[in-house]
């Protein structure tokens, strides 16, 4: 695969930034006001027709294929009806990208080595909780790296992904996970809303759709490819125009190491820009302007206590984390895009607000980070809580419907108002008699 350069990248995304802040689009804090000039605002026009019942029927479409792990019929049978019905929402240009998995240059799986027969290894002396302080003399948990380059501070939950069948007590839902992965070629779907003035120009807006851990995949992330496809279905409206084009793509197999957005790199990079067929004013991939990830949106309730838990109830001052990686090619495109994501938030989200970090790590906008402008929105900071055990259904049974409240819901819902509110500023969203 061609990298191309960082400041190429750079000169196709700050021009769009920098005029948009020129032309006072970049907003500033504030409640949004139910005014007449508020309504005559397309933004917030866009923003109204998201709806928590509309979000909550796409999230619960998707539970039917069980945890949609990718090598099985439930994920194929999953994409297909992701197709099916962005068709249906009216993003009739639906295309698939395909490939193998595992790609044809991974190194083998190495067998786990055989241990001997013998007495078992005694596990070295765990550290007491009540032995660790701060410089201060507070009492912490634990204070350790986690991915991404962030911090986790405080008390640390269990993770991990569960693997047994049985560990599923609905027998519903352990029959819908029962089949295991088989390699092969693999597909997902994408479609494209195409811009009128500048339909050369893309912003990407994505999640993945395969999940794993014999449950519903319904937070991870059955919550982003909810959110995408909600958002399709708006922009889709036949009364909706943009200036520029907006892809909304559904990846696969995110959980094996983002093997489908890294195919789809692979496969798409070199075509960006090019009009096929000459003169046609047609662009199969246009240029990528920004790239905007959607991984677990529902769960924000705090950090563990000291016994590992975590609370049952959304806490009322939850916020939807905008990341962007700070060591990347184009950290400081990506972290303007973050902020206008968050002053996006601020004027048209109805109930949560946002926050950004500097450490977006494992998530389908990583292939993209060093190419163009790229960030990740989500529930809680991946490398610091999400890997510190504040998500106690990450990758695990309780990962299904009914675990969740509309409080979790409507967290989601807030992170789609996010984004489309920047968006339809981005790509220069209107509505049309």
């Amino acid at each position: 695969m061609t990298t191309l350069h960082s400041a190429t990248a750079a000169s196709q995304s700050r021009p769009v930034l920098l005029a948009l802040a020129a032309a006072g689009l970049i907003l500033s804090p504030g409640v949004r006001p139910a005014t007449a000039q508020e309504s005559a605002d397309p933004v917030a026009e866009l923003v109204a027709r998201l709806t928590l019942d509309d979000y909550k029927a796409t999230l619960k479409g998707l539970t039917q294929f069980g945890d949609r792990r990718q090598g099985t019929q439930r994920n194929r049978d999953a994409v297909d009806w992701i197709e099916t019905t962005l068709q249906d929402f009216g993003c009739t240009s639906t295309e698939r990208v395909f490939y193998m998995f595992p790609p044809p240059d991974a190194r083998p799986r190495r067998a786990p080595p055989q241990r001997s027969a013998g007495p078992p290894r005694a596990r070295p002396q765990q550290r007491q909780e009540e032995d660790l302080t701060t410089a201060t003399g507070g009492r912490v948990g634990r204070r350790g790296a986690g991915s991404g380059g962030s911090v986790i501070f405080g008390y640390r939950g269990r993770t991990g992904v569960n693997r047994d069948l049985m560990a599923q007590p609905d027998e519903r839902i352990r029959e819908l996970n029962r089949e295991e992965p088989v390699d092969g070629e693999r597909s997902q779907v994408y479609c494209t809303k195409v811009g009128t003035t500048r339909p050369d120009e893309m912003y990407i807006v994505g999640a993945h759709m395969d999940g794993h851990g014999v449950n519903e995949a319904v937070d991870d992330d059955g919550s982003g490819t909810a959110l995408v496809m909600e958002l399709a279905r708006i922009f889709s409206s036949p009364d909706v125009q943009t200036e520029r084009s907006i892809r909304f793509a559904l990846w696969n197999n995110e959980e094996t190491g983002l093997n489908g957005a890294r195919a789809y790199v692979a496969q798409r990079q070199e075509l960006q820009g090019v009009e096929d067929p000459p003169g046609s004013g047609h662009y199969p991939e246009p240029r990528w302007l920004g790239m905007i990830q959607h991984d677990m949106m529902l769960w924000d309730h705090g950090a563990p206590g000291p016994d590992g838990r975590v609370s049952r109830d959304q806490r009322p001052e939850a916020d939807v984390n905008i990341e962007f990686q700070s060591n990347s090619d184009m950290a400081r495109e990506s972290m303007e895009l973050a902020f206008f994501f968050k002053a996006a938030n601020e004027r048209y989200a109805t109930d949560y607000p946002a926050t950004v970090g500097p450490h977006m790590t494992n998530t389908d906008s990583t292939p993209f980070m060093n190419l163009v402008a790229a960030i990740s929105l989500r529930e809680n900071e991946r490398g610091a809580h999400v890997g510190a055990g504040w998500n106690p259904n990450w990758h695990q049974p309780t990962d299904v419907w009914t675990t969740y409240t509309d409080d979790d819901f409507r967290l989601g819902l807030n992170a789609a108002q996010t984004t489309l509110a920047a968006i339809a500023q981005l790509a220069g969203a209107e509505v049309v008699p």
